[in-house]
C-alpha cells in the first residue's frame, strides 16, 4: 500500500511516499517558500536527488509539483495518481476531541477548523493540506494524525491549570502537549529496545530537541506529563521561543514598558530563546561560537541544559523513578554538547554518560551510557512521517 505522508506548514510541504507495511520510503522531499520568491522543491528516491527553484504560488501548486515528480517517467515511483492509496496528514492540534487517528470527513474538517484558535500557526495550514490533497488525490483515503493525541492519557492533575475551573469547562483551556508523533515513536522504539535487556522498563523521559523543544514523561508506554501546554510556547528554551517565563514579565512589558500584546507575543515566540540570548537560533552556530570562547553562547548552552535537567528531576518524581532518558530530533540526535551538559552531575540517579559513545554520530538507536548504568541514556532518531504512515495503515486496515 502506498501512503503519501504530508506535513503542511505555512509556507512549506514536507512529504514522504512510504510503502506499507514494508515501511519502505520510495520517495521523499520538501516544498519550501510557498508564495515567496525563490521557492524550492526537493525530491529524493534511492540515490537520485533533485532540487529545483520553481514558481509555487500556493499549496495546491506545491502538491501538484510533488505529484509530477512522483509520476515522472524517468525517476518517478508511481504510474498514476490512483497509485496513492492513502494520504496521511500531520495535524498539530486535535483538542480534547481527537485521542486517536481518524479518517477525514466533513465533520472532522469542521472540528479541525474550530480548533484554529488553539493553534493559529499550524492548524490552518494542516487543514489546507487536507483540502488540497482531497482534490489532487480524489480516490485516496485522507487520514488525520494529531500531535496532541499521544497526550490524551495525561491525568487531570497534570493537564489542568490552577485558574478558575470555568476556563477549562467552558473554553477547554488546559495543557494539550505537542510533538506527540515524535514522542510516541521514540518512546515505543526505546521501550522495545530496553525490553531486550530487562523485562520491565516502563519509566521513560523523551527529550525532543529541535527548533521547537519539548520533554515528556512516559510511564508504561503512556504519556503522563509534558512540557508544552495550551500552545507550543512554554517549557524548554527553544530556537526563538522563551519557554517558561514568569507571567509578571508579560504584565510588566505591557503595563510599564508600553508594549502591545501582539508585540509581546512576537518577542516571546520569535525573538527569544537561543536567538534572544545569543543572536543565533541555530545550535550549530552557538556551539561553534562557544568553542571559540564566546561566553554569551557558552552561558546560553548551559541555561538550555539546566532547564532540561529541571524537567528531568520533576518527571522522575512524577513517575517514582526512571529507567531511561531518550534524546531525539535534530539537536537531541546530533548535539553531543547538549547531551553532555544535560547528563553531567547526574550520577546520583545512576545515570553515567559514556563520553566516547556520546561523541560518535549515528543514524540508529544507540545506548550512550556506561555499561551497567541503572539508568540508560539513549539517542533515538525520530521518524514522524513513518509514525504517521503506520497509524494511517492500521486505521484503514
Amino acid at each position: 500500500m502506498n501512503i503519501l505522508v504530508i506535513n503542511s506548514g505555512s509556507s512549506s510541504i514536507k512529504y514522504q511516499l512510504i510503502q506499507m507495511p514494508e515501511e519502505i520510503v520510495a520517495a521523499s522531499g520538501m516544498v519550501e517558500r510557498i508564495g515567496l520568491d525563490g521557492a524550492l522543491i526537493s525530491y529524493k528516491s534511492g540515490d537520485f536527488k533533485l532540487t529545483q527553484e520553481v514558481d509555487i504560488p500556493d499549496h495546491e501548486t506545491g502538491l501538484l509539483k510533488i505529484t509530477a515528480l512522483l509520476l515522472n517517467e524517468e525517476f518517478g515511483v508511481i504510474g498514476d495518481k490512483d497509485s496513492i492509496h492513502v494520504v496521511g496528514h500531520r495535524v498539530v492540534h486535535g483538542g480534547k476531541t481527537f485521542s486517536e487517528t481518524v479518517e477525514v470527513t466533513p465533520e472532522v474538517k469542521e472540528k479541525i477548523k474550530s480548533l484554529v484558535p488553539l493553534a493559529p500557526l499550524h492548524n490552518p495550514h494542516n487543514l489546507k493540506g487536507i483540502e488540497v490533497a482531497e482534490k489532487v488525490f480524489s480516490h485516496a483515503k485522507q487520514v488525520a494524525v494529531f500531535d496532541t493525541a499521544f497526550f490524551q492519557t495525561m491525568p487531570q492533575k497534570a493537564y489542568q491549570y490552577a485558574i478558575p475551573t470555568k476556563f477549562l469547562e467552558d473554553y477547554d483551556i488546559r495543557a494539550y502537549g505537542f510533538h506527540g508523533t515524535s514522542h510516541k515513536y521514540v518512546s515505543e522504539k526505546s521501550i522495545e529496545y530496553l525490553k531486550s535487556e530487562k523485562a520491565a522498563y516502563s519509566r521513560i523521559i523523551t527529550v525532543h530537541l529541535g527548533n521547537g523543544c519539548s520533554i515528556s514523561a512516559v510511564k508504561d508506554g503512556k504519556a503522563v506529563d509534558h512540557s508544552l501546554g495550551f500552545g507550543p510556547a512554554n517549557g524548554l528554551i527553544m530556537g526563538t521561543r522563551a519557554g517558561d517565563i514568569d507571567q509578571s514579565v508579560i504584565f510588566y512589558l505591557i503595563d510599564k514598558l508600553g508594549y502591545s500584546a501582539d508585540e509581546v507575543k512576537d518577542i516571546l515566540l520569535k525573538e527569544s530563546g537561543m536567538l534572544g540570548l545569543t543572536g543565533f537560533s541555530d545550535m550549530r552556530d552557538i556551539e561553534a561560537k562557544s568553542a571559540e570562547g564566546d561566553e554569551t553562547c557558552r552561558l546560553a548552552l548551559y541555561m538550555n541544559g539546566y532547564r532540561i535537567k529541571k524537567y528531568i528531576g520533576a518527571y522522575i518524581a512524577a513517575m517514582n523513578g526512571l529507567d531511561a532518558i531518550v534524546f531525539t530530533a535534530g539537536i537531541g540526535e546530533n548535539s553531543s554538547v547538549i547531551r553532555k551538559i544535560v547528563c553531567e552531575d547526574m550520577e546520583f540517579l545512576g545515570l553515567h554518560l559514556d563520553h566516547r559513545k556520546n561523541d560518535v554520530r549515528g543514524n540508529t538507536l544507540r545506548d550512550i551510557s556506561v555499561p551497567g548504568s541503572s539508568v540508560k541514556i539513549l539517542v533515538a532518531p525520530t521518524n514522524e512521517e513513518l509514525e504517521i504512515a503506520k497509524q494511517s495503515y492500521v486505521l484503514v486496515n
